[in-house]
C-alpha cells in the first residue's frame, strides 16, 4: 500500500516543478491583458450613453437618463431600417460565399498534381488578403471608373460605358464580389491545411474498392472537412451584422448610399458627422448584442449537431 505522505510529497513536488513555467506564461500574457483591459474593457463604460441624452459638457454622470428611448427612436428612423436591411443582405451573402467558394477552390486545387503550380496559384490568390481596403478600394475605383480599364475595353468594342461604382443595382453585388475575391484565398488555405490531415490510406482503400474520384471526395474528403466548416461557420456568425466598414466606407458614395449604407457607416455618420452620440451608441450596442447572441447560438448548434467544441 502506498504511503499517503509520499504521494502528497510527490504531488507538491510536481506543483513546485511547474510553478516557474506557469509564472513565465502569465508574465508573458500581462501585456496582452493590459491592452485588452485598456482598449476593450475600459471603453465599455461609454455604453451608458445609449441610455442617456448625452451632452458632452455634462459628461456621463450629468447627462439626463432616457432609458430605452434611443432604441425605440432607432426603430422608427427610415435610414436605420435601411442600414439594417443592407447590412443583413451584404453580410449574410459574404458569410455564405466565403465558406462555399474557398471550399470549392481548395477541393479543386487539392486535385492538382504539380506542386510548383499548386503553390504558385495558392500564393497568388492569398496575396489580396494582405492589401488594405484603403488601397484596394482606390484600385477598384480607378479600374471601374469612367476612364478605367473596364470602360476602355468596352469602348474598344464599341460598347457604351458601364459605371459600376455609381450604379445602385450593381453596387451591392460589387461589394460582395470584391470581398469574396479578397478573402477566399486566405480561407482556402485553412481548408487546404485540413485536407493534409486526412489519412491517405482512406483514399487508397477507396481506390481498391473501385470508388471514383468524385465518390472519394463525397464520402471521405467532405465528411473530413465538416469540423473545419462548422468552426468557420461558427466564427463567421458573429459577423452577420458586420458587413465590412473599411470596404464600404472606402468604396461607397452618395449616389449608391441607399443600397450601400450599413450599420457601421450609419453609426459613423450619427456619431462623428452629426454628433448624435446617444443614438450612435444605441445602434452600436444593438449590433454588439445581436452578434453576441448569434455567436452563442451558433456555438450551441455546432455542439448539438456536429458534436464540435472550440474549447
Amino acid at each position: 500500500m502506498a504511503n499517503p505522505n509520499t504521494a502528497n510529497a510527490e504531488s507538491k513536488l510536481k506543483v513546485r516543478k511547474h510553478l516557474p513555467t506557469w509564472f513565465h506564461y502569465t508574465l508573458m500574457c500581462i501585456p496582452g491583458y493590459v491592452w485588452l483591459f485598456m482598449f476593450s474593457i475600459v471603453p465599455m463604460v461609454g455604453i451608458v450613453m445609449a441610455f442617456q441624452n448625452f451632452n458632452p459638457s455634462k459628461g456621463w454622470f450629468g447627462s439626463p437618463w432616457v432609458g430605452l428611448d434611443n432604441f425605440e427612436f432607432l426603430w422608427v428612423i427610415p435610414d436605420a431600417k435601411r442600414a439594417l436591411w443592407n447590412t443583413l443582405i451584404i453580410a449574410i451573402s459574404k458569410v455564405v460565399l466565403n465558406i462555399v467558394i474557398p471550399l470549392i477552390f481548395a477541393l479543386l486545387l487539392n486535385e492538382v498534381k504539380g506542386m510548383k503550380f499548386k503553390k504558385g496559384v495558392q500564393t497568388i490568390v492569398y496575396l489580396p488578403h494582405f492589401i488594405s481596403w484603403v488601397l484596394l478600394a482606390n484600385i477598384i475605383t480607378n479600374m471601374l471608373g469612367a476612364n478605367g480599364i473596364l470602360n476602355t475595353i468596352l469602348n474598344a468594342f464599341g460598347q457604351p460605358d458601364v459605371l459600376l461604382m455609381t450604379e445602385p443595382k450593381y453596387f451591392k453585388a460589387l461589394l460582395i464580389g470584391t470581398e469574396v475575391w479578397k478573402e477566399f484565398g486566405y480561407n482556402a488555405v485553412i481548408y487546404l491545411a485540413a485536407l493534409t490531415g486526412i489519412d491517405p490510406s482512406l483514399y487508397e482503400a477507396a481506390a481498391i474498392d473501385g470508388a471514383s474520384r468524385w465518390q472519394s471526395t463525397r464520402h471521405i474528403t467532405l465528411p473530413s472537412l465538416v469540423s473545419t466548416v462548422v468552426l468557420l461557420t461558427t466564427l463567421a456568425m458573429g459577423n452577420v451584422l458586420n458587413a465590412g466598414f473599411d470596404q464600404v466606407f472606402n468604396m461607397y458614395n452618395p449616389v449608391v448610399m441607399e443600397v450601400a449604407d450599413i450599420l457601421d457607416t450609419y453609426v459613423y455618420r450619427l456619431g462623428i458627422v452629426k454628433l448624435q452620440f446617444s443614438l450612435s451608441t444605441a445602434a452600436g450596442l444593438f449590433k454588439s448584442v445581436v452578434s453576441f447572441v448569434l455567436v452563442v447560438t451558433s456555438y450551441a448548434l455546432a455542439y448539438k449537431f456536429a458534436d464540435y467544441t472550440i474549447f
